[in-house]
């Protein structure tokens, strides 16, 4: 198992393949549409030559200006701005996929702690499922989707390519064990073998489903980010915070290739506001679940851990503790991503 301060930089290294390149969230057409800028405080009046014929409904010299010049922006003005949508998009965004990572997370770390079968493995697999048709459900636009699919199944893909380990690499370099017993150091490379084993096998079926179009197989991004931060053993509040912090660190990218700000400008709002954003919506978030896992009866000792919690279920009402999208206008904008002109990016 991969110490977890190396699983977050390789995590959060924005060379990682995942897609995100390609993604504003809604950020582009946000801007298209106008919304992307806070005027000045007041506006600038036109200024008339004396002495110029002009009338009560504001026509001088034959041209109609009763509207004062639009106001003007500043460079503080669009940072203000792109600060507002990430804390718009994000207030949005954490209670619609936290439930998702969460109880992704959640039922591959029950299957990889429990050493379950192949029974377990397949109830674990239709679970993931049910999380993803659930999500695809309450993913409101075409666009979102298409955005989310795309680099969910390169997460998937992420780790059966670059982070499940190749047969034999590393062995020669594992640590003795700390008693001197070899046969210890050999057991304890072989469980790890097999929990990798265990949980790529697990990758590569719910791969499969997503590239053959099983129904209930969409491969959404909060659900695969879940699933691929259980299987290399990042602890849920780790991989909740990490997706958030990535999510706003996406929409900062997006906004400089923009144009709207500029790279320093981008650092300036992670490191002082981007942060405290994040805080504030795990806070709120982090307990929220889908309500998928609720029917499971609380069981890993009889059918490998593929159930869930019941205690920690118990009392889940959807209204208070089920995800939710809270932001209209942000889908509305992102749904019309496509009929602008010309785009940059795929959402």
């Amino acid at each position: 198992m991969a110490d977890e301060t190396i699983l977050i930089l390789l995590l959060s290294d924005s060379n990682l393949p995942t897609g995100s390149f390609v993604a504003s969230s809604g950020l582009e057409s946000f801007l298209k549409h106008g919304f992307g800028f806070v005027p000045s405080p007041s506006p600038i009046p036109l200024p008339v030559a004396s002495g110029t014929p002009s009338n009560d409904s504001g026509t001088i010299g034959g041209v109609n200006h009763s509207h004062p010049i639009p106001p003007t922006t500043t460079s503080i003005s669009k940072a203000e701005a792109i600060t507002t949508f990430i804390r718009d998009s994000l207030s949005t965004y954490a209670p619609s996929a936290l439930p998702f990572v969460s109880d992704a997370h959640y039922v591959v770390s029950a299957l990889q702690s429990s050493g379950g079968g192949k029974e377990a493995a397949s109830r674990t697999l239709e679970l993931l499922k049910e999380l993803d048709a659930l999500y695809e459900a309450m993913t409101l636009n075409h666009v979102a989707r298409r955005a989310s699919k795309a680099q969910g199944v390169a997460l998937l893909s992420l780790y059966s390519k670059g982070f499940s380990r190749p047969p034999g690499l590393g062995l020669h370099f594992s640590p003795p064990a700390a008693n001197g017993n070899a046969n210890a150091s050999e057991g304890g490379i072989d469980d790890a073998t097999d929990a990798d084993t265990r949980m790529a096998t697990l990758v590569d079926a719910f791969k499969l489903a997503v590239r053959r179009g099983d129904t209930d197989a969409h491969g959404h991004l909060p659900v695969c980010w879940g699933v691929l931060c259980a299987a290399l053993g990042l602890s849920l509040a780790r991989t909740q915070h990490l997706h958030l912090y990535l999510h706003a660190r996406s929409l900062l990218s997006a906004a400089v290739r923009l144009n709207t700000i500029g790279p320093y400008a981008a650092q300036q709002i992670l490191l002082h506001v981007g942060g405290a954003l994040v805080d504030a919506q795990l806070g709120k978030c982090a307990r929220l679940r889908t309500g998928v896992l609720i029917a499971e009866v609380s069981n890993s000792s009889t059918d490998g851990g593929a159930g869930t919690n019941e205690k920690q279920e118990r009392g889940w009402d959807e209204t208070t503790d089920g995800p939710a999208t809270t932001w209209p206008l942000g889908e509305i904008l992102a749904a019309r991503h496509d009929l602008q002109h010309s785009r940059i990016f795929n959402s």
